[in-house]
């Protein structure tokens, strides 16, 4: 059975990627799932396709195995793309999701609610050994509340209210949320890259 190492030690994260891989007979692996501890690798690049591909690239030549990994973030268009690349560390260290959306919650308290449009963005790269690494991308586009509701999710789920819908990201269930999510539809892409495998 073909293997590949989905680059995360998030468990949500990894869940997903496993169901998909093994509709196509693909064994992924987290990286929690390996023997060997593999340091973290420095997200310095200044787009979301430099650090995805700095994650894969690296894991890649450490394992020689083929090595999927994400960036992703919220880029709202009221903010000329913020938080963007800064998305999980926006109001500062360590990680805070609750001060994070505090922040842009502050950000926006002018804007008015038809220019709080924005995506969420999630870069998928491919590193193979001796390969050129694979890049795909998906967005999930909707627009920014004024205050959080929900309790599921994560991150920005609580003020995002998706394309077509009247309740937050964290008002869906896992299921219905994985159904529209950047992460998703990243994936989709994903899927007619591997018939070309």
């Amino acid at each position: 059975m073909k293997q590949i190492i989905i680059a995360t030690k998030n468990k949500g994260k990894a869940k997903e990627f496993k169901e998909f891989f093994a509709k196509k007979s693909i064994e992924a692996l987290s990286l929690l799932d390996l023997d060997q501890a593999i340091p973290d690798v420095e997200e310095t690049g200044s787009t979301f396709e430099e650090n995805a591909a700095l994650k894969a690239e690296q894991i890649s030549s450490l394992l020689k195995i083929p090595v999927l990994a994400d960036d992703s973030g919220l880029m709202i268009d009221a903010l000329d793309g913020r938080p963007g690349l800064f998305s999980a560390r926006y109001a500062g260290e360590p990680k805070d999701d609750k001060a994070n959306i505090k922040k842009v919650l502050e950000e926006l308290k002018e804007v008015s609610e038809d220019k709080r449009t924005a995506r969420f963005i999630c870069v998928l790269a491919v590193a193979i050994p001796g390969e050129a690494t694979t890049f795909r991308t998906g967005y999930c586009e909707g627009k920014i509340t004024d205050s959080e509701k929900g309790e599921n999710g994560f991150g920005y789920d609580p003020i995002f209210v998706p394309e077509g819908y009247d309740v937050t990201m964290a008002e869906l269930d896992s299921e219905e949320k994985n159904q529209i999510s950047h992460r998703r539809n990243a994936i989709i892409q994903l899927e007619k890259w591997i018939h070309t495998l």
